[in-house]
């Protein structure tokens, strides 16, 4: 409604305009309805053509780029010719004003919506072409009112709904177009009262019902295109009375029965189909095509058709392409066949066709007559004994060879690369025999090969290496045997890649690893392969499957796997793989089988795999994998794991019947001496050197590397919680840095997984000597103490980081006021800290509680405790922090070797 009242203020506007123009301007013209409605027409496009930008009222209408007006009086818009013009937005009802127009294009363009029912006052209108755009709704009703349209084109739109009976009345109408719609509903009974009609073409919609019988009132019909809908019943006999019928389609729908015996006598059928109804049956009468002289194409594919194929088809010598697979056609192929010198497609696959003895297969040779052939597809039949020679003799044009599951058997011909131009190649699951001839290099345009399930044997050629155009190449399930070739990294386009099941030696090539579009899988299962998995596999960073099972393959896994991160599969049991699994195949987020088991793998099970959230297949037995089992993730489905055949595993869920992990407590060589500390007001600092002196005097403690496990009582934690809750140990969450580590802020999640703990996070420097027994030390020291004047220890954490290093971190309660260096010396640049003050009492009173702290530690704690304040190592595991004063009424104490050295 609104664009209605747009259009009318429009055309009012340039009425009124016009009419206050002075006498003699130039614009002092009549404003036709035909340029009015040509202007609505624009105003409605949502973004104008560049080709319209002239439609304007400076110009003459009839000059207006797709505009045609009639040469003699009264001048008015004949044509509108607008194809491929790029216009988008609606169609303006106020084209229906454009009385005298009879021809209006606008195909190939984007315009949205629906068809104006306006159209239907066009009166003189013959053509209207509003093909490939995205219209919408149905066909209106008026366009009955169209008396004089001989073609309607509506094709590739959305149009739906059922086609209007209305159509009927259009008497002159010679073509109806209407595929590649969503139209559904039956086919309208009007439509068989088109005297003229000579196309309808319906296919690819949604029509349903069965073919009305009185299409054969269409005596002037030449194309019938019912194709791909849902049309049921049995096919009309009446249509066999079509006398100029050259074109018939009715594939890919739901028809049934056999067909109609005089359809094989429209001798002007130049493509015939009926494939995919799946339910057609019949055969082909032995005189089929004696009357079929103009035949061209045949579809016949996929229904039920048996019995043998008529030699009568070298009579329909104009066939080019012959599809008649997916039936229960039996017998040999005659080899009257190869009197068909045009015919390019031959698809006879999925058949129970045969070929027993040498004479069986004369067709063949029969077919090396044929210049243009093109396909020849043959696969799942019956074809058996030796393949003859002449395969190598049929046409150079041959791009496409299926001869796939059949017994067929000997070896493959050896001049086979005389097919030059040959782009696919499928003998797979055959009996051939023998070596691949040396002639396949000559095959430069393959771009699939697939030898699968054969007895060939012997090396793979290195010529193999001069297939570049390779895609695909399957291998496997032969007898092969001896190296890769190392050629084979010249095969830069290969997506797939199977040599499987073979007798392969020697190491993998390097250069298989090199192959940068290696994507969907690689396949170097059930060899005799040996050396090291390359790390250049990494490279591979779009591979889906990697299969290397059951070889002779050593070394570590390497690293550079994580760096597949599409992998989806990944075997490699039955091999003498050895090391850790490494951290970084936790990046693998799409990993949905794994499998390492029956290796010489051991270590610690990563973590990182339980949080794979795909990996729903692990299989880890039968190695020597040490240390508690995860619970999460795929660790938590007992139907999904496996680690049977590792002794030395514990933990994991109840189902898998693991001993539970025992504690495993260091023991103390020495007693602890008790040293009382006592602190001066006025001589601190004196007090702190005399302490820095006492660092000889610690005696050192020889324990195992602790883990979690060494914290009992306390919660576990993972490396990639601390990377998640330190913002991956980011520099803004950096709190200070000590001799044997650097703390952090960060924010753990709390156990309901919505509130969230501060923790201060001391990252040890591994590289520094000492700072692993200094983190044993603080571990042991911290697991038990309890004191109101010490920093609470959240947990500690042993584990593997994300670049396979050793990671070792102890979790603090975090004080949220501020170090006590911050408190001593403010920072005169900021507002916030240079207010702060400390008088004496405040300092007494800190002095005070460090010193009730220490008494805690060496008289009153777990164990009796040496606590040497400055000290490189006792500032590892005690009262590291003095970061974070809660309060100043009852600060806590974290002491830390920079903030006191400073403030010294």
């Amino acid at each position: 409604m609104k664009g209605t009242m747009r259009l009318l203020w429009l055309s009012l506007l340039l009425l009124c305009s016009h009419a206050l123009l002075p006498p003699g301007s130039k614009s002092s013209r009549n404003v036709t309805s035909d340029e009015l409605a040509l202007l609505s027409f624009k105003s409605m496009l949502s973004g104008p053509s560049a080709l319209l930008a002239s439609w304007n009222t400076s110009t003459n209408y009839c000059t207006w780029p797709g505009v045609v007006c009639s040469r003699r009086p009264p001048v008015r818009v004949v044509s509108l010719l607008m194809n491929s013009f790029n216009l988008s937005g609606n169609i303006s009802p106020f084209l229906g004003n454009l009385s005298f127009l009879e021809e209006l294009n606008l195909g190939n363009n984007q315009l949205v919506g629906e068809i104006p029912p306006d159209l239907g006052h066009l009166g003189k209108l013959q053509l209207l072409n509003l093909s490939k755009n995205l219209l919408e709704g149905s066909i209106p009703a008026t366009i009955g009112g169209c008396t004089e349209l001989k073609l309607l084109c509506l094709t590739n739109n959305k149009l739906q709904s059922e086609i209007p009976a209305e159509i009927g009345n259009l008497k002159n109408l010679l073509g109806l177009f209407l595929f590649t719609n969503a139209f559904s509903g039956e086919i309208p009974l009007s439509l068989t009262a088109l005297p003229s009609i000579k196309h309808l073409a319906f296919f690819d919609n949604k029509l349903s019902g069965e073919i009305p019988a009185s299409l054969s009132n269409l005596t002037n019909l030449q194309f019938l295109g019912l194709g791909k809908n849902m049309l049921t019943g049995s096919i009309p006999s009446s249509l066999g009375l079509l006398p100029k019928l050259y074109w018939l389609d009715l594939g890919f729908n739901n028809l049934s029965g056999v067909i109609p015996s005089c359809l094989w006598n429209i001798s002007s059928l130049v493509t015939f189909s009926v494939q995919e109804n799946s339910i057609l049956s019949g055969t082909i009468p032995p005189n089929a095509f004696s009357n079929l002289p103009h035949l061209q194409e045949i579809y016949m594919d996929h229904n039920q058709f048996h019995g043998h194929i008529p030699a009568s088809i070298a009579n329909a010598s104009e066939l080019e392409h012959v599809q008649l697979g997916y039936n229960l056609f039996s017998g040999i192929v005659p080899p009257e066949i190869g009197r068909l010198r045009n015919v390019s497609w031959v698809e006879l696959s999925q058949t129970l066709l045969e070929a027993k003895e040498p004479k069986d297969w004369e067709f063949l040779t029969a077919l090396t007559n044929c210049s243009r052939l093109r396909m020849l597809d043959m696969m799942f039949c019956r074809f058996g004994g030796v393949l003859p020679s002449s395969v190598s003799n049929l046409s150079t044009s041959l791009e496409i060879l299926f001869l796939g599951h059949n017994p067929i058997s000997g070896s493959i011909p050896r001049d086979i690369g005389n097919l030059f131009n040959l782009q696919i190649v499928d003998f797979d699951e055959n009996n051939f025999t023998g070596t691949i001839p040396l002639s396949f290099s000559r095959l430069t345009n393959l771009q699939g090969l697939t030898l699968h399930g054969n007895k060939l044997s012997g090396p793979i050629p290195s010529t193999f290496g001069n297939l570049t155009e390779l895609n695909n190449l399957y291998l496997g399930a032969n007898g092969f045997s001896g190296r890769i070739p190392s050629t084979m990294g010249n095969l830069t386009k290969l997506l797939e890649l199977d040599l499987s099941s073979n007798n392969f030696t020697g190491s993998i090539p390097n250069g298989l690893f090199n192959i940068p579009t290696l994507s969907g899988f690689f396949d170097l299962s059930y060899n005799n392969l040996e050396g090291a998995i390359p790390q250049e596999i990494g490279n591979l960073q779009n591979l889906v499957q990697f299969h290397a099972e059951f070889n002779r393959l050593s070394g570590q896994i390497p690293s550079t796997l994580g760096d597949c991160q599409l992998l989806q599969n990944l075997y490699l049991q039955n091999n003498f793989l050895n090391g850790n699994i490494p951290s970084r195949l936790g990046q693998l987020k799409g990993l949905e089988y794994f499998d390492l088991s029956s290796n010489n793998l051991s270590g610690q099970i990563p973590k990182s795999l339980g949080d794979l959230r795909m990996l729903y297949y692990l299989n880890l037995s039968f190695n020597s994998f040490i240390g508690e089992v995860p619970s999460v993730g795929v660790f938590a489905n007992f139907s999904g794991v496996s680690v049977q055949g590792n002794d030395r595993l514990c933990g994991g869920i109840p189902d898998l019947h693991l001993p539970l992990c025992s504690l495993q407590l260091p023991k103390k060589k020495n007693k602890l001496l008790v040293v009382p500390i006592v602190i001066p007001i006025v001589v601190t600092l004196a007090i702190l050197s005399f302490l820095y002196i006492l660092l000889t005097r610690r005696k050192r403690s020889k324990t195992k590397t602790p883990s979690t496990m060494f914290m009992p009582g306390h919660p576990s934690i993972s490396y990639s919680q601390l990377v998640k809750a330190t913002d991956g140990f980011s520099p803004t969450n950096l709190l200070g840095s000590g001799s044997f580590g650097s703390v952090y802020k960060g924010e753990l999640d709390g156990e309901d997984g919505e509130s969230t703990n501060l923790v201060a996070v001391k990252v040890l420097k591994l590289q520094i000597p000492g700072a692993v027994k200094s983190f044993i030390a603080e571990c042991e020291a911290l697991r038990n103490m309890r004191h109101r004047n010490l920093v609470k220890i959240v947990t500690a954490c042993a584990s593997i980081d994300s670049r396979g290093n050793d990671f070792k971190a102890i979790v603090y309660d975090f004080m949220p006021n501020g170090s006590l260096e911050g408190w001593l010396h403010p920072d005169a640049n900021d507002e916030q800290t240079k207010q702060r003050y400390l008088d004496l009492t405040d300092r007494v009173t800190i002095l005070l509680d460090v010193a009730y702290a220490l008494d805690y530690l060496h008289s009153d704690g777990p164990d009796p405790v040496i606590h040497v304040i400055l000290s490189q190592v006792m500032c590892s595991w005690m009262l590291i922090w003095l970061p974070m004063l809660g309060t100043l009424d009852s600060p806590r104490l974290l002491l830390m070797e920079a903030q006191l050295s400073n403030s010294r």
